[in-house]
C-alpha cells in the first residue's frame, strides 16, 4: 500500500485535542484541498463557516447533544449545502431559475460531503484530528440563525479540527465482500453476522468507552424511531422544496 491508503485506512474519530493552535495558512491550505474535491457541473454548492467565537460555539456544542469538543477543538467548520449562490449566479446571466429541486438537494448535499472529506484527509495528512458532528442537524434553524444562513443553504454537518490528545483504535469496517458486489446485489447476512462479532470484539476491548453492543444492535436507535423528523419541514422552509 503506498501512504495514502494508509492514511485513509487509519482515520479514526478524534475528540480529545491539545491546545496546540492550527496555522492561518495551514487551514487555507485544508480548504484548497477541499475545494479540489470533484464537484457536480462544476457547481461547487457548499459554503464553509469557520466559527470562532466562543461562545458561538458554546451553543453549537449544546445544540449538538452536548458534544464539548466542538467548543475545545483548535478549529470548528460548518459545511453548509449552498444553492443559493449558483442559483443567483445563473440567474444574473438571464436565466430563468428553477429552485427547490430535489436534484438541487442532492446535488448541494454530495458536493458538500466531498469538499469536507478532502479537508479531513488532508488534515490527517498534517498530523490532524478530526471529527465530522452530524448533531448540528438535531437544531438545524437555531444553527441557521446563529450563523445567519440565508435561503436556499443549510447546515449538513460540523467538523472538528485539532491536533490529537488521544490514540484511538481504528473502528472495524463492514468486510469488503458485504458491500463490493459483481453485477447485481445480492444479500449479504453472513457477512454482517461475522462483522457483528468483530464489533462486539472491539467494543470490549477498546481503550476508551467499553460497552457490550454489536453492530446491528448498535444501531437500533437509528431505525426503531424517526430520526430528526423535523428535518423534511426545515429543509422546505430553506427553499429546498424537493419538487
Amino acid at each position: 500500500m503506498n501512504d495514502v491508503i494508509k492514511l485513509l485506512q487509519s482515520h479514526r474519530s478524534i475528540r480529545k485535542f491539545t491546545d496546540q493552535k492550527i496555522l492561518r495558512g495551514l487551514l487555507l491550505e485544508l480548504i484548497k484541498a477541499g475545494q479540489a474535491a470533484a464537484t457536480s457541473s462544476h457547481v461547487q454548492a457548499y459554503t464553509i463557516i469557520n466559527v470562532t467565537d466562543s461562545a458561538n460555539r458554546e451553543k453549537i456544542a449544546e445544540y449538538a447533544g452536548g458534544q464539548g469538543y466542538v467548543a475545545s477543538s483548535a478549529v470548528f467548520l460548518v459545511f453548509c449545502a449552498d444553492m443559493k449562490r449558483p442559483t443567483e449566479a445563473s440567474e444574473r446571466t438571464g436565466a430563468n431559475v428553477e429552485r427547490g429541486m430535489t436534484e438541487q438537494l442532492l446535488v448541494a448535499t454530495v458536493d458538500t460531503a466531498l469538499v469536507a472529506q478532502n479537508v479531513a484527509v488532508a488534515a490527517e495528512s498534517e498530523g490532524l484530528g478530526i471529527c465530522y458532528i452530524g448533531g448540528i442537524r438535531n437544531n438545524p434553524q437555531a444553527i441557521s440563525e446563529l450563523l445567519h444562513l440565508p435561503d436556499h443553504v443549510y447546515p449538513v454537518f460540523g467538523m472538528c479540527l485539532g491536533y490529537p490528545a488521544h490514540d484511538p483504535e481504528v473502528k472495524p469496517r463492514l468486510p469488503v465482500e458485504a458491500i463490493l458486489k459483481e453485477d447485481t446485489y445480492r444479500e449479504d447476512t453472513e457477512q454482517v453476522e461475522a462483522f457483528d462479532s468483530t464489533m462486539q470484539a472491539y467494543y470490549q476491548t477498546r481503550s476508551t468507552g467499553n460497552k457490550t453492543t454489536d453492530w446491528s444492535h448498535n444501531l437500533t436507535p437509528l431505525f426503531d424511531s424517526k430520526l430528526r423528523p423535523h428535518m423534511r419541514d426545515f429543509l422546505v422552509k430553506r427553499g429546498f422544496e424537493m419538487k
